[in-house]
């Protein structure tokens, strides 16, 4: 479980870079707010081409020298940050995010399965939160620390490119910016090398073999990924998740400095959101399974993130962007409850049903993309109308779809370690 812990921790600390790196690509790349939002189409889309190869890929290699892998691979993809800095070049940014993400389509798809099956699976939710407690520290910490190197002095900056500058000036200017993540990215290079060494020597189990999956039909045993609905309106309801955990932690800061905050002050948000999921996933550990079911609190989340989008969408200046941080509490609990509910039953077909779920992240790539489309249009509060459909989807899945497995009596077959 630490070793998972560990993992989680670089989960977060990579993924919840991605708040800052928009604001910071837009300047440095001359970019529109929909152009810089490709940066989490890039990465999230990664999990929709890798998550099923990721798992073809992990019955050949193990889970634990698949992990090893993924970190390597993300590796890989922060090394490619140092070029793109030199060249500015945004199209090699956005490979090294999609790089990234395939790298964290392969852990992601091995550890996950880890943090279910050790233990009960009516407490997954629980050792889930555990993880996802980790994973937050780590997103909620990424920003100010990257943040305050790739955008210091900001909002300085961006006076002196909206003043009268020779094409030459603007340009050293802009190349200055650009090399601030030289260092980081470098950094964690080296980091993610030395945690893929320390997994591959590691003492972590393997997850062994299990037994068949179970029907949802009578007397039948489970041939077929497709003869359990709750996996796929699962996997629907992970793509609606995460789109709106996305645009609340990566959208917010624009949104701040539309609402006539300082980008300085700004910066800063997308932190804010993560310290509201890390309070959900304290009150996650503390209540489930003994106060809470995975399911109740699925519902409560979902209900919460409705009402913060009503009050986002109604409220102005500081106010409106609190709640759309608090949506980073109402999003807290929902990986954990929905992972779960969806895999339960799955058996010997967990790995392929975690894939499927893996690629569910790519919610992330598609609903923040479209939110900066709408944002054209409607602006970028009343674009967060988009939400609301999708709360309301993840709570039907909360009251009626994570039970769609028919009315069979199924015996649940966890894998064992």
């Amino acid at each position: 479980m630490v070793i998972i812990g560990a993992l989680f921790f670089i989960f977060g600390f990579i993924t919840w870079l991605n708040g800052t790196l928009i604001p910071f690509l837009k300047i440095a790349c001359e970019l529109t707010y929909s152009q810089a939002l490709l940066v989490t189409f890039a990465f999230y889309i990664a999990y929709v081409f890798f998550a099923l190869p990721a798992s073809l890929l992990l019955k050949r290699t193990g889970f634990k020298n698949g992990m090893a892998l993924g970190l390597v691979v993300m590796a890989v993809g922060t090394a490619v940050f140092v070029p793109a800095a030199q060249a500015r070049s945004f199209s090699l940014f956005l490979a090294g995010l999609f790089v990234q993400g395939a790298g964290l389509a392969l852990l992601q798809t091995a550890s996950n399965p880890y943090a279910s099956i050790l233990g009960p699976l009516e407490s997954a939710a629980r050792r889930i939160s555990i993880m996802g407690i980790c994973s937050k520290i780590a997103g909620a910490l990424s920003p100010v620390i990257i943040g305050a190197v790739v955008l210091k002095g900001s909002a300085q900056l961006e006076s002196q490119l909206a003043g009268p500058l020779a094409a030459a000036q603007k340009q050293a200017l802009l190349q200055q910016l650009a090399h601030r993540v030289i260092g980081p990215y470098l950094l964690m290079t080296g980091g993610l090398l030395v945690l893929a060494v320390l997994i591959k020597l590691s003492g972590l189990p393997e997850i062994g073999s299990t037994p068949p999956a179970a029907s949802a039909l009578p007397h039948q045993s489970a041939k077929s990924i497709w003869q359990f609905p709750h996996l796929w309106l699962g996997v629907l309801a992970l793509f609606c998740y995460v789109g709106v955990e996305v645009i609340a932690g990566d959208t917010i800061i624009q949104y701040g400095r539309s609402q006539g905050i300082s980008l300085d002050i700004a910066r800063n948000f997308t932190s804010c959101t993560l310290v509201a999921m890390l309070v959900g996933y304290l009150i996650g550990v503390a209540t489930i399974p003994r106060r809470l079911s995975q399911q109740a609190a699925l519902r409560i989340c979902a209900v919460v993130g409705i009402c913060f989008t009503i009050g986002a969408l109604f409220t102005q200046g500081y106010i409106s962007v609190f709640c759309i941080a608090m949506l980073g509490l109402a999003n807290s609990l929902m990986w954990p409850a929905i992972f779960p509910l969806s895999i339960r039953g799955l058996g010997s077909l967990t790995e392929q049903g975690s894939a499927l779920l893996i690629m569910g992240i790519g919610g992330g790539a598609v609903l923040p993309y479209l939110y900066g489309k709408t944002s054209e249009v409607l602006g970028l509060q009343h674009a967060y109308l988009i939400l609301l459909p999708c709360y309301l989807y993840i709570l039907f899945f909360a009251l009626k779809g994570h039970a769609s497995q028919g009315k069979a009596r199924i015996t649940y077959a966890i894998p064992t370690i």
